[in-house]
């Protein structure tokens, strides 16, 4: 009440209850909200969107716990490092695993203090390009903010793709686990990836609104799984020496031609295990007291995962066994090979892969309740095509349904890739990391913050367009390349015919904006 009757001066204040219920009328008819949408919607988060030019269209159900808890489960560090290690296992060995993720997570801290100073200034679904918007330079940021929507965009649609692949690839290697006879194919995998992301799809639209109770969920399986997987490991494995996990670096068959270069190649897959980060911004238009909140969950899930990722770093490495054959374990996953290496059981291995799999597939929910926002904010700002359509949102269900169908068909169509060539999860990986690394931080204050969150953004993007071998052939040659170039092509061509005509920036809806 004190914010909204500082606006005010002279007779008005004589009567400040009339003048409060008076200004609060008419920001509800502004935003024309319903019963739904009133609650958790504060006075702070009504200044935030009027002063973006925003309408508050979703319910703020998250709270500052449930919005940490999302945050550590679209990361999911310790999950992801253990279900999409094998690049770095064979680009630098056990060293170069470590090491590498040793340099991402400090590089990566720069960049989620950098988001964080940007979303508490402007708590906004857009996330980057929003902000690229409204602090860029005014001549540049037209088309700055526009290239970095459509960067976010193709980030985070390949993010919910490759954590669909993942799951898909998973129950294969389980298949493959329990039965000797079966022959895994690529387009068996396609069809369990098509389906992976059609149940996590259905979620997002017919549960939506559960969606805090289920990161309590998560958040509890997440802390309470991590300690029966490493005590397992810690108690049941053979152990490597110190020397081969912190020193020893290694090519698995990579074949580039000095180790240096062989574990800069690698280290693409332990820049991903530290994505996701803005993922909350994302969310911002369902959290209460946003401008608060968002930047404080980025920062504490980003240390409370801290722990559990190197935990399971540790275990993982020193249990690891025979490197080489957990590589080439029939699976696909070098960490279901020392599920069963360690326990000697199947049905063991089974169990705790299944938990992984769990997991998986709510870090995949949270990753597309994510994408689908900041996909839905774009088309809002009318960045991408079919802008009206992608940027609706269901009048009942508070969600973007069409922008979750988006997404799924997005991640279907990447699924196919994997039907011609076996480097799929390489290309997803990759596109996914140079994509959201090109959405540099433009912050206003923390200079040497920004400067090193830029450095560290650069490094990422360059080397995540290297391809995982020497010797490149078709089959091995990294088209995240091929994808990147010609997704931002589409998007140059789009720019040109129409966007240039109807896109000006969110900076244009904002509260004080002066045209230069």
């Amino acid at each position: 009440m004190e914010t909204i009757r500082r606006e005010y001066s002279g007779n008005e204040l004589d009567n400040p209850a009339s003048v409060y219920t008076d200004k609060h009328q008419e920001l509800s008819a502004e935003y024309e909200l319903d019963d739904d949408l009133q609650m958790g919607f504060t006075a702070n988060d009504r200044r935030d969107m009027r002063r973006m030019g925003k309408k508050q269209q979703f319910r703020r159900n998250f709270r500052m716990m449930s919005t940490i808890g999302f945050t550590i489960c679209v990361t999911g560090t310790w999950i992801i490092l253990l279900t999409s290690n094998t690049q770095g296992l064979t680009a630098g060995g056990m060293a170069g695993l470590f090491w590498s993720l040793v340099w991402s997570h400090i590089g990566q801290f720069f960049i989620v203090l950098s988001l964080a100073e940007m979303a508490s200034m402007a708590p906004t679904a857009g996330g980057q390009y929003h902000w690229v918007s409204e602090f860029a330079p005014c001549r540049y940021q037209k088309i700055l903010s526009y290239l970095s929507g459509w960067l976010s965009t193709v980030s985070w649609q390949s993010i919910v793709a490759l954590d669909a692949f993942l799951i898909g690839s998973i129950i294969q290697g389980l298949i493959t686990l329990n039965d000797e006879s079966y022959a895994p194919t690529r387009w068996q995998g396609t069809l369990l990836v098509i389906a992976s992301v059609i149940a996590v799809s259905l979620f997002n639209v017919f549960a939506a609104k559960h969606l805090p109770l289920a990161e309590g969920t998560f958040v509890t399986l997440y802390i309470f799984s991590f300690f029966p997987v490493i005590i397992t490991l810690l108690v049941l494995a053979p152990k490597q020496s110190a020397r081969d996990v912190f020193a020893h670096f290694v090519d698995h068959g990579a074949g580039w031609p000095s180790i240096s270069l062989t574990v800069m190649v690698g280290q693409v897959s332990s820049m991903f295990v530290v994505l996701g980060s803005d993922s909350v911004a994302h969310m911002a238009e369902e959290i209460k007291d946003a401008g608060i909140v968002v930047p404080r969950s980025m920062v504490w899930s980003f240390l409370l995962n801290v722990p559990f990722t190197f935990g399971l770093l540790l275990t993982f490495l020193f249990c690891i066994g025979d490197v080489a054959e957990a590589l080439g374990s029939k699976t696909g996953f070098p960490f279901i090979y020392v599920f069963q290496n360690a326990t000697g059981s199947i049905g063991a291995t089974n169990g705790l892969t299944i938990v992984v799999l769990i997991l998986l597939t709510m870090i995949t929910i949270s990753s597309l309740a994510s994408t689908s926002r900041q996909t839905f904010a774009f088309a809002r700002d009318r960045g991408l095509p079919f802008s009206s359509w992608l940027g609706a949102v269901h009048p009942s269900w508070h969600v973007p349904v069409n922008s979750v169908f988006f997404t799924c068909a997005f991640s279907m169509a990447f699924a196919l890739i994997n039907i011609g060539s076996t480097v799929a999860f390489n290309a997803m990986l990759s596109l996914s990391t140079v994509a959201l690394m090109a959405t540099w931080s433009l912050g206003r204050y923390g200079l040497i913050v920004n400067v090193v969150a830029l450095v560290y953004a650069c490094w990422s993007f360059f080397w995540s367009f290297w391809p995982n071998s020497h010797a490149v052939t078709v089959e091995n040659f990294n088209w995240a390349s091929v994808l990147f170039v010609g997704l931002m092509g589409l998007s140059c061509v789009l720019y040109l015919v129409q966007a240039r005509h109807v896109y000006e920036g969110p900076v244009v809806k904002v509260e004080g904006h002066k045209e230069t």
